[in-house]
């Protein structure tokens, strides 16, 4: 029982025997034309329904605002149908039709299906007689809201209903809606396509306004499911009533065409009917704002819209369309309006009485024009319907002009026409026809023919159609182009959509952007990010900040989401568009500071050359032996050694380099600096007059160990250190790691160090040394330049150790720099003085005898000052020569002195051979 309540408030009592529920009289449709076989239409002839806020019972609906496009689309059907009547393409059978205004309400359709089915009285109470109705297919409704709540009706008794412009994606549930097809495709490509179009030309960031029904509602979601796996970002969702006499609709569209003004998205879709996609282009109008906008294909081919005032200044317009076509001879048929034989068409009655009659209003405006301007005297909606003859026509109703085809594009009718063919090749096959007989009787069931319909395949205009397994077509869309035309628009296809490739081609050529270059505007949320940047998305993904490629990373492109790995060894600075080939950087022979040591050291090669044959010709002189003797040479050797790291020092450096660089300074400095230690230890001894201590030290005196054990140790520490934390090749990134740079690690810094410490523990030992014999005969002094050799050896090397270990990248250079002023140092202090004397002085300053007699004065006044009995005195050959010094140094006062003290000295020099070999011992006073 709840059953037959719920189905008589929705006025299908009829159906189960209630007829009194509700009354049928005011549900009659506007046209209709007898046949033997009818065909249902429901079509919104007019926009609304007036006064529904107020409704309270079963009232009888008021429609109003007459709908040419809706009109013609109902007159297509006729047309059609009667083409098909006169083609004889069913023999025998006459095609009828009944037109019902569904007014886009859903309840009003409800009810014209509820006459539909019951039309003529064939119902019996019984359900199951469903099988005797004569309207057995309708086709209709426009909009998807209504055509949702109709199919769920129809799919109760399986009678077929073929909707032109009901795109919902929820119509292609066989399940929910069984008896549903469409001659369009689903609304999901339609989305598709409009988010395939905004990603084609770069708009991320857009706007969308819908409709609160049913298809709006669904076509929004779908949109949105298919902008975002193309990244393009929603910037607002704005929803308006669908029904135009929503008591708050002027109030939401004015909020509406608030949020577009105030936002940064220049593209807005808008998922409207035509009658508020005027409202809002109107109020865009006012604000004087212009924007991109894409029209769904409610609205996409709208002729009011494209001729309304001032179109041109709400900007470019693009939308998809239906495939559309030519409808032979219907213009022919609107140009001689009137209802067929036997039929009656009050649409045709009203769209004439709006067209042609003489009314008050009107009387009223044509006064109004004829006291004042035009603008004081604004066109109602039913005065724009007028013709200019109207009040000069005897019988409106016999008058026609060519209004409705240039009010319409009549192209739009296509799927209206397709529609009723679908439906003649459909009852053609279900009776059996050939070209002269049909024998199949007229009175099958509807569902019967929906399994033709399902089935179907046929030709029109060479194109081939066909039902999918949801029930739709599959013939994609055309993108359309609102041109700009004098004042007004004309629609241009400029492209299309393939629903099976899902993929757009547009001719860009025939869009004029009216832009420099004709460059597509944008429409996007940030700025884009430039190449060397990426992306940094915030919560919407077209919004972002522009982020920096850290270094080995690139962007060669704009708004690249991830920087890409620098390839094949090349690197890159942060922030970069590409990446580059490292420059290797080391101490190159080519750099001018390394031109100026390699000469440096060249020269001192080349000075010790020359001394070396210098000390050869003069090796038998005192000097000579004074120097060190065959010291100078082993000295000379190891200066070269040290010269000869230099080179290491240059170029690009391996491991064994950096091995052989910092042994061979190592060995060669130390084995030069031991020779000096000789040379301090020797002078030490021979002029130390503490004989006891003299005695025991020159136990030590042995110059080849010395040397021998010094230099070993040197070798041990570097032994040690190459065995275990040898040096390296190290690669130091620099300049934001687009150089690298390569050095010497010494390994570890306590084997550097070490080494360097013990040639200056060695240095030290001479400077303390030679400190103490510093009052030798200055003549002969090897003590003063012992101290200054050592001294600048180890000021250099204090100093080198700070700055070596802060410039990194001049190591090389520095330590470099730190051996040749050593290595000059010793030179500068031990050679080239005794050079200088050698070929400078006179040879009689420079004899054995000026030697001795400058020792002698030495010791004389050093026994005078430290009551010394005797002391050695330095040969310069290695041994020690004993001096004898007899005599008063003043034979008056050595006799009568008391207090002279006698001194021996005792000379043996068996080298030197122009002393004499032994001297007497001889008594000397000296006063004190």
């Amino acid at each position: 029982m709840l059953f037959r309540a719920y189905l008589c408030a929705l006025g299908v009592s009829f159906l189960l025997g209630m007829g009194s529920c509700c009354d049928h009289s005011e549900a009659i449709c506007g046209a209709q034309a007898p046949g033997d076989i009818l065909i249902g239409v429901l079509n919104p002839c007019h926009t609304k329904v007036e006064t529904l806020q107020n409704r309270t019972g079963p009232e009888s609906f008021n429609c109003t605002g007459f709908d040419l496009l809706s009109f013609a689309r109902a007159l297509a059907v006729i047309h059609t149908i009667d083409t098909i009547n006169d083609s004889g393409f069913i023999p025998g059978v006459r095609l009828g039709y009944v037109i019902c205004d569904t007014c886009s309400y859903a309840t009003k359709a409800l009810q014209n299906t509820e006459y539909l089915l019951s039309i003529n009285g064939t119902l019996s109470p019984q359900c199951n007689h469903m099988d005797h109705l004569p309207v057995k297919a309708i086709i209709g409704e426009r909009f998807s809201e209504v055509s949702i709540t109709v199919a769920r009706l129809l799919g109760l008794y399986m009678v077929p209903q073929i909707s032109t412009t009901s795109s919902a994606p929820i119509l292609s549930d066989k399940v929910r809606f069984p008896s549903f097809l469409r001659t369009i495709p689903s609304d999901m490509y339609q989305t598709q396509a409009l988010a395939r179009l905004m990603f084609h030309f770069g708009w991320e960031w857009v706007g969308v306004v819908y409709g609160d029904d049913d298809y709006g509602k669904e076509a929004m979601q779908t949109f949105l499911r298919h902008a975002e796996e193309l990244q393009v970002c929603i910037a607002y969702q704005e929803v308006l009533p669908h029904y135009l006499d929503h008591v708050d609709s002027e109030r939401r569209i004015k909020e509406v065409a608030r949020q577009i003004r105030s936002s940064k998205a220049e593209v807005v879709l808008l998922i409207l009917k035509e009658q508020l996609v005027k409202k809002l282009f109107e109020d865009m109008l006012r604000a004087n704002v212009s924007k991109i906008w894409i029209a769904s294909d409610a609205w996409s081919m709208s002729r009011p819209l494209a001729s309304m005032e001032g179109i041109n200044g709400v900007g470019d317009i693009f939308g998809f369309t239906f495939i559309t076509g030519q409808n032979p001879g219907f213009e022919q048929f609107l140009q001689n309006l009137e209802p067929g034989p036997g039929a009656t068409n009050h649409f045709i009655e009203e769209y004439k009485e709006l067209r042609f009659s003489c009314t008050p209003e009107l009387l009223q405006h044509k006064a109004c024009m004829a006291a004042h301007p035009p603008d004081l005297c604004p066109l109602t909606e039913s005065l724009q319907f007028k013709s200019e003859r109207a009040c000069s026509l005897p019988d409106p109703q016999k008058a026609d002009d060519d209004f409705l085809i240039n009010g319409v594009d009549l192209t739009l009718t296509y799927n209206e026409r397709v529609a009723t063919w679908a439906i003649a090749h459909a009852i053609r096959e279900l009776l059996k026809c050939n070209d002269t007989f049909c024998s199949g009787k007229t009175t099958f069931p509807p569902w019967k023919l929906l399994q033709e319909l399902k089935k179907i395949n046929f030709t029109v205009d060479n194109r081939q159609f066909y039902f999918n397994k949801d029930g739709d077509f599959v013939n994609g869309y055309d993108l359309i182009n609102w041109v700009k035309d004098g004042n007004k628009r004309h629609f241009e296809v400029v492209g299309g959509y393939n629903l099976v490739e899902k993929d757009i081609k547009i001719r860009k050529k025939g869009i004029n952007w009216g832009t420099p270059n004709n460059t597509v505007p944008k429409s996007i949320c940030s700025k884009p990010c430039p190449p060397g940047t990426v992306k940094k998305v915030s919560n919407i993904s077209c919004c972002y900040n522009c982020t920096q490629c850290d270094e080995g990373t690139y962007s060669d492109a704009q708004n690249l989401d991830n920087c890409l790995p620098c390839p094949n060894g090349t690197w890159s600075r942060k922030g970069a568009s590409q990446c580059q080939p490292r420059t290797e950087e080391f101490f190159r022979w080519a750099d001018p500071y390394a031109i100026f040591l390699l000469t440096a050291a060249g020269l001192g090669v080349l000075l010790l050359l020359v001394i070396l044959i210098i000390f050869a010709v003069g090796r038998n002189s005192p000097v000579v032996k004074v120097a060190g003797g065959n010291l100078c040479y082993v000295m000379q050797a190891g200066l070269a050694v040290s010269f000869g790291s230099i080179v290491l020092f240059m170029g690009k450096p391996n491991d064994h380099i950096c091995r052989a660089r910092q042994t061979m300074y190592g060995l060669g400095f130390t084995l030069c600096i031991s020779c000096i230690l000789v040379k301090a230890f020797r002078t030490f001894l021979a002029f130390l007059f503490d004989l006891n201590r003299q005695h025991k030290l020159k136990k030590l005196y042995k110059p080849p160990a010395i040397i021998v054990v010094t230099t070993a140790l040197q070798g041990i520490i570097c032994l040690f250190w190459l065995i275990f934390a040898s040096p390296y090749v190290e690669k130091i990134l620099v300049n934001q790691n687009m150089t690298i740079f390569h050095r010497c690690n010494e390994g570890s810094n306590a084997g550097f160090g070490a080494m360097l410490a013990y040639i200056s523990l060695v240095a030290f030992i001479c400077f303390v040394l030679a400190l103490k014999g510093r009052k030798v005969p200055h003549r002969f002094n090897e003590t003063g330049y012992i101290i200054f050799s050592v001294l600048i050896y180890l000021f250099v090397w204090v100093c080198f150790i700070p700055i070596y270990i802060t410039k990194n990248e001049q190591s090389s250079a520095i330590q470099a720099s730190a051996i040749l002023v050593s290595n000059y140092g010793i030179i500068f202090c031990h050679f080239l003085p005794k050079c200088y004397m050698i070929l400078c002085k006179k040879k009689v300053d420079i004899s054995s005898k000026a030697y001795l007699d400058r020792v002698r004065i030495f010791s004389i006044t050093s026994t005078c000052s430290a009551f010394a009995d005797s002391s050695p005195v330095d040969s310069g050959v290695g041994s020690m020569v004993s001096v004898s010094t007899s005599g008063p140094l003043d034979p008056e006062e050595s006799a009568t002195s008391p207090n002279s003290v006698t001194t021996t000295w005792v000379t043996e020099e068996p080298q030197a051979k122009d002393l004499s070999p032994h001297l007497r011992k001889r008594q000397r006073r000296c006063s004190i």
